[in-house]
């Protein structure tokens, strides 16, 4: 098997880390992280919404359509319904104040966005292997070495140094976090972008 390590693909942009993790604490005082029913040491904070619609992001809307192979039989099933990405435009008023908004309009100047959140993988736990839609845009805030992104079998560690990655998460993918201290990223759905 050829590996691709061109499914990792760092960006040209870049924040500052230590505005990105004190926009995070900010964050955390105001929501708390949801999870998603029947997933364990998962949590998401969405940044944005469909416009006037804070339904938009709640139950499975805040974890989106994906695909994954459940058993040996290699059968492949769909979870969760489809959403309209490009619909979470709007970001949420009640994070205006913090870093994460100047973050957003950098980004969405960039690239055309989907669904923006803040996701968070806690100590020693790992997500299904499974493939998304589109691509993701990462920025991790908070990490350790054991956090690893793996796609297609190829593994790889993203450090929180300000970095924007953008993963190739239409592939067979997983992150697991083997640390003993959380993962939180900032996730974004990516719907104009192409790897090689």
């Amino acid at each position: 098997m050829e590996l691709n390590f061109n499914d990792f693909q760092r960006q040209e942009v870049k924040f500052d880390i230590n505005e990105l993790q004190k926009a995070y604490k900010e964050i955390i005082k105001i929501k708390s992280f949801s999870g998603v029913a029947g997933v364990s040491n998962f949590g998401a904070i969405s940044l944005t919404q469909i416009p006037g619609d804070p339904n938009s992001i709640k139950g499975s809307k805040a974890r989106g359509v994906f695909w994954t192979k459940p058993d040996k039989s290699g059968v492949e099933v769909v979870r969760e319904k489809k959403i309209d990405e490009a619909a979470y435009s709007e970001f949420i008023e009640e994070y205006n104040d913090t870093y994460f908004k100047e973050v957003f309009e950098t980004l969405s100047a960039k690239y055309k966005l989907g669904r923006v959140r803040i996701l968070l993988k806690e100590p020693r736990s790992t997500l299904s292997w499974h493939r998304d839609p589109e691509p993701r845009l990462h920025i991790p805030i908070v990490t350790n070495p054991g956090a690893i992104m793996v796609v297609d079998h190829v593994a790889k560690h993203m450090p929180a140094d300000g970095s924007v990655w953008i993963t190739n998460n239409t592939k067979y993918h997983n992150a697991f976090n083997g640390g003993e201290e959380d993962r939180v990223h900032l996730v974004a759905c990516v719907l104009d972008y192409k790897f090689n």
